[in-house]
């Protein structure tokens, strides 16, 4: 199977039932929405987060100033050593609940922000 990717910056439109809806489609399970495009991520509610499963993050981390977190129906911490290296990137993080998450990563996609968003879908 293809690895899903979107080349582009669209909005959330809609998230629930396990995936999410943007740009006119919908993917199932969780996603990456980064400067690059919108990623699948293989990535459940039910696993701990690692610094491996933001790789792809921390690639593109030179055009990304802020990364919001979608930890799934609860607020769940970073891993330390991926906050310290964000934080050596220059990339502020902040994991909130999903919901949370795709609201705040619309407002700032509209305001042309640098922000990168990891959703863990619900």
């Amino acid at each position: 199977m293809r690895e899903a990717h979107f080349p582009g910056r669209p909005p959330i439109d809609a998230y629930g039932n396990g995936g999410f809806r943007f740009a006119e489609m919908s993917h199932r399970g969780s996603i990456l929405c980064l400067p690059s495009g919108v990623h699948g991520w293989d990535v459940t509610e039910d696993m701990p987060l690692n610094m491996e499963q933001f790789r792809r993050v921390l690639d593109e981390a030179g055009d990304i100033e802020f990364l919001l977190v979608g930890t799934g129906s609860s607020i769940r911490p970073l891993p330390v050593d991926l906050k310290a290296a964000l934080r050596a990137a220059n990339v502020s993080s902040d994991p909130m609940s999903t919901g949370a998450a795709v609201r705040t990563y619309n407002v700032m996609l509209a305001e042309s922000r640098a922000v990168a968003v990891a959703l863990i879908a619900v």
